[in-house]
Order: C-alpha cells, then structure tokens, then sequence
C-alpha cells in the first residue's frame, strides 16, 4: 500500500530520471515539468514517489498536501491507492492537475468520481508562429505597441548566459522593487523561483533572452522544449522604462522558438482577472485543460 514514507523530496540530482521518465511519457502541464519543481520548491515543497514504473508527484503549500495522478503505465490498483493515501491526508480537494485523458480513465475505474474542472490551473497554448508575427486584425493593438517600441526605444536582443548572470540579477532586483515582492508573498516567491533558476541555469533545460534597452537589461525570458511540438515559457519579465517592452519581449522569445515549436505553453492566470484578460488578448489556440478530485465535504 502506498505510504507518504515512499515519498522523497524532489532534488537537482533528480533530473536526469525525470528527463528519461518524461520521455516515455511527455507531459502538457508546466506545474509536473522538472524545472518547475526545484524552481518552487521553496513554496511548493515537491516530493514524489517511484511505484511500479509510475511517477506520483505531490507538492505541500501552506501545510496541504495535494497530489498528482499517476504518470506512467495505466495501473488500476495504483490509482486507488494514490486516491486512498491522498483521502487521508489532504484536504477536500486530494488530487489535482488532472489531464482529460486522466480523467476519463479515472471516471472509468472509480465511477461516481467528482472531479471537477479546475480553469484556474488550465493553461494558455499559443500558435508560435502568430506570437511572433502577430498577423490580421486580431493583433493590430499589440503589433502597434511593439512597433513603437522598436521605434522609440534602441535595443539589442542577446541570449541570457553565463556572462549576463549578474547584470539579470541587478535587473530583477529592480523589477522587484518596482513591484513591490517584499509586500507581495506569491511575487517574493516568484522572485526566488527565477533566481533559482539563473543559479542553476546550466544544469537545467533552460534557455533564455535579455534585452537591453539603451546598454541596460530591460527584460528576459526563459523558456524549455515541453513536448515534440510545445515550447514552454517559465518566465518573462520587464521594467516599465519603455513602453511596449513586455509585448517585445513575447515577439523575440517567439520568433526563435517558432523556428523549431508550432506551440507556446505560457502556463495559467492562476485565477487573476488582469492576468486572464492578458493572456485572452493573445487568442491562445487551445487550453491545457485540468480537474481537481472533489470530496464531498
């Protein structure tokens, strides 16, 4: 029977087995990634366990466990056991980030089961190719505003490496300030996600961009392979010294992975209004769609 005691804490040293793992079984969703996971570890304190060639990952915020279903062969027995041990410790939503292939499996051996969508968590696919060429009347807006940018504002576009490490640093403390992280806990956490991951830039699957605007760093992104045809975007920031600046940022990250990826994953809104208006604005393609395992309470 599956225990909490067959659960390790997920580590840099992990990589390469969940490398292996994911390529038997690509995933969709930016939250079950590597790179997620010991980017918010901080926050999300992720463990998993290793069952019968299956992959069950949990995560701890605010002292509540919510777990994953299982990735890996379709295995009936282990399923019921990950609800049973999730049931017991968790709270009234044990399981979440649920696929619909998953869930259709799921409803299929456990009848009756509630599991209910969860559009907070789905996540945003974009065309990579509309992202970085903004065709017709759908983008004429956000075409114009970076188009004043390109005018306004001289620029050069680098990628993010060794050699700009620290200057990115400065920049993010800067753009944390400009936000206010200290007074913000999910923008702190953020902030410390994204340091992580220039710490540790070489030994994840990590590639980035800066651009500089006037000789300063004025933006990045960092960005990884998802699956054979998805690119996903981890992070992207800017500062507001030039307007349009968030907008060129999204075109340049884009434009070089429209060259090898038909889609950009750019993760969920997590429920924030601003935020969902933000991403509508871009027509994504077609969402990540997720449930949540409901109890009854």
């Amino acid at each position: 029977m599956l225990t909490q005691d067959d659960f390790k804490p997920v580590t840099l040293a992990d990589r390469d087995f969940f490398t292996r793992h994911y390529k038997e079984y690509p995933q969709t969703h930016s939250d079950n990634t590597f790179t997620n996971m010991v980017c918010w570890n901080h926050y999300a304190h992720y463990t998993f366990a290793y069952i019968e060639k299956n992959i069950i990952i949990a995560s701890t915020i605010a002292n509540v466990t919510r777990f994953r279903p299982p990735i890996g062969p379709r295995n009936p027995a282990l399923l019921r056991s990950v609800i049973r041990l999730a049931s017991d410790v968790s709270d009234n939503v044990p399981i979440n980030l649920i696929d619909p292939d998953t869930a259709r499996w799921m409803r299929g051996i456990c009848p009756g089961i509630n599991l209910v969508p969860d559009r907070n968590s789905s996540e945003y696919v974009y065309r990579a190719r509309d992202l970085a060429d903004l065709p017709g009347k759908n983008y004429l807006t956000i075409r114009g505003q970076v188009n004043k940018f390109r005018r306004n504002c001289s620029h050069v576009v680098e990628p993010l490496l060794k050699e700009n490490w620290e200057e990115v640093k400065r920049f993010l403390i800067e753009w944390c300030e400009w936000k206010g992280c200290e007074g913000d806990p999910v923008l702190a956490h953020e902030k410390d996600a994204v340091f992580f991951a220039i710490d540790h830039f070489n030994e994840l699957p990590l590639r980035g961009l800066v651009i500089r605007v006037f000789s300063k760093v004025g933006a990045i992104s960092m960005y990884e392979r998802l699956n054979d045809d998805t690119a996903l975007v981890h992070f992207e920031k800017g500062l507001p010294d030039c307007e349009g600046i968030y907008k060129a940022i999204n075109v340049e990250t884009a434009t070089r992975l429209a060259e090898h990826f038909t889609y950009i994953n750019r993760e969920s809104d997590l429920g924030v209004t601003g935020l969902r208006e933000a991403k509508m604005r871009y027509h994504p393609d077609h969402m990540v769609e997720v449930y949540s395992l409901k109890l009854d309470s």
